[in-house]
C-alpha cells in the first residue's frame, strides 16, 4: 500500500501545481469557459485524491478491495480530469469527446463499488 500512498501524495501535489497554473499562467489566456472547466477538473482531482488517500489508509478495506477502488478512482481522474486538461490546453475535443464521460462514469463505478463494499461489511 505504500506504492499505492506514494502516487496519491504525488497526484495531490500534481492537483495542486495544476491549479496554480490555472490560476495564474492561464487566467489570462482562456475564456472564462475554459478557466471553469479547468478548475473544475481541479476540484474532481482533489476530491479524489482525498477518497483516495482515505481509502488506502483505512483499515476497513481489504488489500484487494483497496487495489480495486484505487484503479477506478486512478482511471477516473486521468479520464476525467486529464481530457478536460488536454481539451482546454487545445487537443482537439472532437477526437477524444467520449474520454470525459468514460472518466465520470469510471469515478461513479469507484464511489458504488465502495458502498457495495460498506454495504456488505454492515450486512455480514
Amino acid at each position: 500500500m505504500n506504492k499505492n500512498l506514494g502516487i496519491i501524495a504525488v497526484l495531490g501535489a500534481v492537483t495542486i501545481i495544476s491549479g496554480a497554473f490555472g490560476a495564474h499562467a492561464l487566467k489570462e489566456i482562456l475564456s472564462q469557459a475554459a478557466l471553469k472547466s479547468f478548475e473544475t477538473a481541479v476540484r474532481y482531482q482533489m476530491y479524489h485524491v482525498l477518497v483516495l488517500l482515505f481509502i488506502n489508509t483505512s483499515t476497513y478495506f481489504t488489500v484487494t478491495a483497496k487495489k480495486q477502488l484505487s484503479y477506478l478512482f486512478y482511471a477516473g481522474i486521468l479520464f476525467f480530469s486529464g481530457s478536460i486538461y488536454a481539451i482546454v490546453l487545445g487537443v482537439n475535443a472532437k477526437g477524444i469527446w467520449f474520454v470525459t464521460p468514460l472518466g465520470g462514469l469510471l469515478l461513479i463505478i469507484g464511489w458504488l463499488r465502495m458502498a457495495m463494499l460498506f454495504l456488505k461489511k454492515n450486512m455480514s
